[in-house]
């Protein structure tokens, strides 16, 4: 039983109304990010799935505007971290700074207690600066000295990275890179929408009196919506059969974790969500499997494939479906 001051989206299951506002969001984000609406919805889907967006590229193709775009529409609290190799730990979480009238510590929250977090080229500081952000992404909470603070919800880091080849750079560890729900690259926009973005952008940031559509209540209800959405024993055993297979796979030497496979879960319910229903299909975890898992893989070093995202095609032509239907009633 909902508490009295559940949103009625969530009370009611309205389609009708997660619908409008899903919609109302993402045409906020394309009247800034021209030509990148596949970016744009995997972004949406990523925070309907309660997880955390890694996004890959050289710079100037838009991966911070991506994430401005994303805060400012849901009109959450957003703050930005400028990773670099002298940043500290504390920089990101907070520090107790000691206050001579009290005579005690103080905690001072860091950036990271935000909506979302933009980590601006996260793989220019040291891995143990990217560490800091772990029980952050993990657990959605800080623990300084002993005490444990919560962050708010919904929480989401959008953290940019330049390919591991650009100088400056530090590959992100296993562990960080699996906390990331999906993974994409943005690329670079084709020649009609580099044109609009000369003739929209020139003048001006489009970030300029970039207005909500949305309250941060209404984001958060949208996030609860998703994760009542139904997963069939039949889904959920395709989903584990394809992680199964990145493990056993002669090409990998790293497959996917068991916490991949509850992330891949999670955005296939926001996928699903998004296509207007109340369940999950297969389709909808193929629809996201390339995104959250490939970041996740490491190719043997002679293993002569072409990319994780291939092997990740691959396996999803080899895996069978499951023939169980999931339910259709609403």
């Amino acid at each position: 039983m909902p508490s009295p001051g559940t949103p009625v989206l969530v009370r009611r299951g309205n389609m009708e109304q997660f619908a409008a506002h899903t919609k109302a969001v993402l045409d906020r984000m394309n009247a800034v990010i021209d030509g990148k609406s596949a970016e744009t919805r995997t972004a949406l889907t990523v925070l309907l799935a309660g997880g955390h967006l890694l996004v890959e590229d050289v710079p100037g193709v838009g991966k911070t505007m991506l994430a401005r775009t994303l805060a400012g529409a849901i009109g959450g609290t957003v703050s930005r971290i400028q990773f670099t190799p002298d940043l500290l730990p504390t920089d990101i979480t907070g520090v107790s700074v000691y206050d001579q009238v009290r005579r005690e510590f103080e905690f001072k929250p860091g950036p990271v207690f935000a909506n979302i977090v933009i980590g601006d080229e996260i793989n220019r500081a040291s891995a143990k600066t990217q560490s800091a952000l772990l029980e952050s992404m993990a657990e959605g909470q800080v623990t300084a000295d002993g005490t444990t603070y919560r962050l708010a919800t919904p929480f989401m880091v959008v953290a940019t990275q330049n390919p591991v080849e650009m100088d400056g750079t530090f590959p992100l560890p296993e562990a960080q890179r699996d906390r990331f729900t999906a993974r994409i690259s943005m690329g670079y926009p084709d020649a009609d929408a580099e044109v609009a973005m000369l003739t929209d952008h020139g003048s001006g940031s489009p970030l300029e009196g970039l207005e909500p559509v949305l309250d941060i209540d209404q984001a958060r209800a949208l996030v609860q919506h998703v994760a009542s959405l139904h997963v069939s024993t039949a889904v959920r055993r395709y989903i584990v059969a394809l992680c199964q297979a990145t493990r056993s796979h002669p090409h990998l030497r790293l497959g996917a974790s068991p916490r991949a496979a509850l992330q891949l879960q999670a955005a296939a319910r926001a996928q699903a969500a998004l296509a207007g229903r109340s369940h999950v299909l297969p389709d909808d975890v193929k629809d996201v499997a390339v995104a959250v898992l490939s970041h996740r893989l490491i190719l043997e070093r002679r293993s002569g494939a072409d990319s994780a995202q291939d092997i990740v095609r691959t396996i999803l032509d080899d895996v069978r479906i499951p023939t169980e239907d999931a339910p259709r009633t609403r």
